[in-house]
């Protein structure tokens, strides 16, 4: 059984995914993957709302992780993307 080579960067868990072991090097249970397969199947037939929109929503989710609410509110302004929404300071935010 081979560890996945990285745990970091933005294909780290899908490789480690399509490899089925975890970073720790155990075996990701056939009912895990089966699950997310299936959801992932779904995800990708869904209708999409746009590039620009989906971009967003991805420097949102992730961004908020790293960077402080003012700081990314500010470069979402200063990329000329709608700043962050009352749900979205609620959710990523709000502890």
């Amino acid at each position: 059984m081979n560890l996945p080579t990285s745990t970091t960067g933005a294909d780290a868990v899908d490789i480690a995914i399509a490899q089925g072991i975890d970073f720790d090097g155990t075996p990701i249970p056939s009912n895990r993957l089966e699950l997310y397969r299936q959801v992932m199947v779904l995800e990708g037939e869904r209708q999409r709302s746009g590039v620009t929109n989906t971009m967003r929503s991805r420097i949102v989710r992730i961004g908020a992780k790293h960077i402080s609410q003012e700081e990314l509110n500010q470069m979402l302004l200063d990329a000329d993307f709608a700043p962050l929404k009352d749900k979205e300071i609620a959710f990523y935010y709000k502890k």
